[in-house]
């Protein structure tokens, strides 16, 4: 049993190229599942009480499907491996998995140095407490926003004094990293 759909555009009526085929399969029918998917990207089958189930037909096939967040290479255009991330103040390297504040070296555990290389990675953005929990914790992390309170206090106390503002709460949302202009 095989179903193909073609979304269509609706002012056109034709197909959009932009937009995929849904697709149903039999239960014994493989689906070309790495095919489909991102070249970096983890696939397993989804845990079958987390599928719905429908009265009368066969059960439901589904993936959990784990991508990679895009994140800058630590290349350079000619291809020479590059200082890594950050600006002026922080520097990350993700290769050695070091941080400095004014090349001052920071003693980091592995969340505080996820937490601390995502922000850095995108300044100015303000992130939800959420979106942290997701981005770096990861998506089968079971807790709350205090978490990520908790590990950017600490951040903040390692980062020193003088820089412990360069990660900025947005109240009521979640926090941001805002490098100094003047440095």
């Amino acid at each position: 049993m095989t179903n193909l759909r073609t979304l269509t555009t609706p002012a056109t009526g034709l197909p959009d190229p932009r937009r995929q085929r849904l697709r149903a399969v039999a239960p014994d029918e493989a689906p070309p599942v790495a095919e489909l998917l991102h070249p970096g990207a983890t696939w397993l089958p989804a845990p079958p009480h987390s599928l719905p189930s429908l009265p009368g037909q066969p059960p439901m096939v589904g993936y959990l499907v784990l991508v990679p967040a895009e994140r800058p290479g630590p290349e350079d255009a000619d291809g020479a491996p590059g200082p890594g991330l950050g600006d002026a103040l922080v520097s990350i390297d993700p290769e050695q998995r070091t941080a400095s504040v004014a090349d001052r070296p920071l003693d980091l555990t592995y969340l505080e140095f996820e937490l601390l290389a995502h922000l850095v990675a995108h300044p100015h953005r303000v992130h939800t407490r959420d979106q942290l929990v997701t981005t770096v914790w990861g998506y089968g992390h079971v807790g709350d926003g205090r978490t990520v309170d908790v590990h950017v206090a600490r951040l903040r106390r390692k980062m020193g004094a003088e820089h412990r503002k360069s990660i900025v709460t947005v109240r009521r949302v979640g926090y941001k990293y805002a490098p100094p202009s003047g440095v």
